[in-house]
């Protein structure tokens, strides 16, 4: 059984005569006690609940009561006109407010028959100000004087009892409360109480969206429409969904109009289909269910009933359910982007007749502040977590620049949210603009130094890091360091890749070692994968590849799927060349936009990455190794990639950076930094071994590791087969060294000594 409790103001207007109000409702009793009076309510609210399985709603939680008093004039009124009283009068007037169950606040006034909600507790006083005295100058005198007769009220409670699992009764028949198909297939929201508190903390509010919220509540009760939201991903639409259905929920409950809302994600509805015409069946019952209970589908992914179903739109979820919507036999809400609502008025333009368009704007910067600065509020009081004014301006400025392709304030709160967590889970009362700087880092990858205005770009340790890992390419490097140098004054295209570049010269000579290093000083401070998206181009040669690359029908391909899991990355598209033609006329729009947009309106953005695409165009008049490249040669490697690339697609890269043969210096640093990195293997590092490489080894490998045709890739393989290989076998046989310095040196084979 469950407790439903409700406020019980009463006044003792005489002896042994007590008015009681059941507040939230149009009850009210008078008896000679308080204890009658709750006999009486109680009785009443029984009898009605066994009869009809139904009892008024309440949702206060912790109800309190006030006494305001309000000056009003009273006031005779006739056809004639106002004749108000020469004497201002004193109301003391009752207020019933607190929290609600939906995250929101409300206010009752029992006296005056009228409630209503608010959302933060500093609106209280201006609207019950507003709100009273509105009602008190509807009344004659007679009634204002009668007000003034009632003495101090007090407030208690009165408890029913209750059974959720009965059947509902309701003008003259039982009709069932559990609906195997909408409880199988979707959720009841708003959400019941238990599971509830299961859900994040993220508040369930649309703050300065009230507007869009009355027009839904008007479409979705006075029109009974089908509503779709329209607008770009943060802008609030399904805040102001769920406060459109929190609110016709209240309403419903209190008016006796018993609407239900039941949340559903498209592909479960085919998701449990084992044979031909099942989810036909399945979508039959959902709707036969949903009349049922008066309810209202709220589709999550309104698009993917397009995609869903059949092998197109035409036999999709979305076609199957078009006459029951045309018909009125059901009703939708559900919401889209403005690229996806072009799709489904290409590809199922009757669907989207059915809805009734509610297009929601990015709102202002100084309403988007305020929506910050309410959720601040908001996980101040309810958590007891404090973010600084610093903290939110931080975290609006980052999100400004390094994230344009979603909207506040739903990227603001999105990301606040997270630092909350963070805070929660550190014990931590207060956020700063440090926290919200680390939390950044975490999400992209971004050092601190793009992030902070305060810190300053070291050029001579920005040269040293790319020289350090890449040798022999000044050229490339020099460009490199534009980029970042770029990035970090802000000056760079918001609205394209960060950058797009075109590495080209011979095999082995450093373009994915660049592209690597470029990768890990740009993003790979915070994420946990390798922020390089390296794609093999060698694999994409035919046309009918594209979709693996891309994607086509329901499928996401290698790029797009790679994209969205890390959008802060390096994309390294290797060997470009060797790819299928109409594979370059759709790379398109990603390098002029950064977005690629798919026949659903699906939108990936690229406009966090940094674009490389390697080519070996040109490679067949290079130097051999040893010597360095000529400006022939570059000529020479220009002139070919001007003939396999079409002029607009040369034209969307920013530029080509040309990687010089090697010469014999750079091959022994080449090697001495390979050794370096063998060093630091697991093997060597647990048993704290010292490794020193004789110059006859090094002479060796420098020997063997490369060549004119292959540049240093053989050199890799090289160290494997010569040290890796045998020293596996001597670390097996002296396992027990350890804290030793070993001598490698090179004697027609690998000799190992201790020193």
């Amino acid at each position: 059984m469950e407790r439903i409790t409700y406020p019980l103001l009463y006044f003792d207007i005489a002896p042994q005569v007590v008015l009681g109000f059941l507040v939230g409702t149009d009850l009210q009793v008078v008896e000679k006690d308080l204890e009658r009076v709750k006999l009486n309510l109680g009785n009443y609210l029984q009898r009605q609940y066994k009869k009809y399985d139904d009892y008024p709603f309440v949702d206060l939680i912790d109800p309190k009561l006030r006494i305001m008093d309000f000056e009003v004039r009273p006031t005779y009124r006739d056809d004639g006109g106002s004749y108000p009283l020469s004497q201002a009068v004193k109301v003391p007037v009752a207020i019933i407010y607190g929290a609600t169950e939906q995250d929101n606040y409300a206010c009752h006034v029992p006296s005056l028959n009228g409630s209503f909600y608010y959302y933060e507790p500093k609106q209280f006083e201006s609207l019950v100000q507003y709100f009273v005295t509105n009602a008190l100058n509807q009344l004659d005198p007679p009634a204002v004087y009668k007000l003034l007769r009632y003495r101090k009220p007090k407030l208690d409670k009165v408890i029913l009892k209750v059974n959720a699992d009965r059947d509902f009764f309701r003008f003259g028949r039982v009709r069932p409360r559990d609906y195997p198909t909408l409880k199988r297939l979707t959720e009841p929201y708003p959400f019941p109480r238990n599971k509830r508190k299961q859900q994040s903390h993220l508040p369930e509010a649309a703050w300065e969206l009230e507007m869009a919220v009355a027009d839904v509540l008007d479409k979705l009760i006075n029109t009974r429409s089908n509503v779709l939201l329209v607008g770009k991903h943060g802008v609030g639409k399904s805040a102001v969904l769920q406060q459109a259905i929190r609110k016709i929920t209240t309403q419903s409950r209190k008016q006796q109009l018993d609407f239900t809302f039941w949340r559903i994600m498209s592909q479960r509805i085919t998701a449990s289909a084992k044979y031909l015409g099942e989810w036909q069946e399945q979508v039959e019952s959902l709707v036969d269910e949903l009349q049922s209970a008066n309810g209202i589908l709220w589709v999550a992914d309104l698009i993917q009933l397009l995609q869903t179903g059949g092998e197109g739109a035409e036999d999709s979820v979305a076609a199957f359910l078009l006459p029951f919507l045309q018909t009125h036999k059901m009703q939708m809400i559900g919401e889209a982007t403005p690229e996806q609502l072009e799709s489904m008025r290409r590809l199922l333009p009757g669907f989207v007749q059915t809805f009734q368009i509610i297009r929601i704007d990015e709102l202002s910067e100084d309403k988007i502040r305020s929506v910050l600065t309410q959720f601040a509020q908001y996980v101040q009081t309810r958590l007891q977590i404090t973010l600084s004014q610093e903290a939110i301006d931080q975290s609006y400025r980052l999100l400004l620049r390094y994230y344009p392709y979603e909207s506040f304030p739903g990227k603001g709160i999105k990301f606040l949210s997270r630092c909350v967590n963070k805070a929660q889970l550190a014990n931590r009362s207060k956020i700063e603009r440090a926290d919200v700087i680390q939390e950044f880092v975490y999400q992209t990858g971004l050092p601190e130094l793009f992030l902070r205005d305060d810190l300053l770009l070291n050029t001579r340790d920005l040269e040293n890091y790319f020289h350090e890992r890449i040798i022999g390419q000044s050229e490339a490097i020099a460009r490199l360091i534009e980029i970042v140098k770029i990035y970090k004054a802000g000056i760079n295209n918001p609205y394209k890749p960060i950058a797009t570049l075109l590495f080209a010269g011979p095999t082995g000579v450093g373009k994915t070692a660049s592209a690597k290093a470029l990768a890990d000083y740009f993003f790979g401070q915070g994420q946990k994968k390798s922020p390089l998206i390296r794609i093999d181009m060698s694999e994409f040669q035919h046309p009918g590849q594209m979709g693996r690359l891309i994607g086509s029908g329901k499928e996401v391909g290698q790029l797009i799927k790679e994209v969205r899991e890390r959008p802060f990355a390096v994309i390294l598209l290797d060997e470009i060349e060797k790819a299928a033609r109409p594979i370059f006329d759709a790379l398109l729009t990603l390098l002029d936009e950064g977005l690629l947009i798919d026949n659903f309106g699906r939108q990936t953005d690229f406009r966090n990455t940094i674009i490389i695409m390697t080519s070996n165009l040109g490679a067949s008049v290079r130097s051999s190794i040893g010597y360095q490249e000529t400006s022939t040669e570059s000529s020479a490697y220009l002139s070919a990639i001007r003939k396999h690339f079409r002029p607009e697609f040369i034209n969307r890269i920013d530029s080509v950076v040309f990687f010089n043969a090697i010469d014999s210096d750079d091959l022994r640093k080449i090697t001495l930094k390979e050794l370096k990195a063998l060093t630091a293997r697991e093997g060597f590092a647990k048993r704290q071994l010292q490794l020193l490489f004789d110059d006859s080894l090094v002479d060796h490998l420098v020997n063997i590791g490369f060549d004119k045709r292959y540049g240093a890739r053989p050199l890799q393989r090289a160290i494997e087969q010569t040290i890796v290989k045998p020293m596996s076998y001597w670390l097996l046989e002296n396992g027990q060294k350890q804290k030793v310095r070993l001598k490698l040196s090179w004697e027609g084979k690998l000799v190992i000594s201790m020193k």
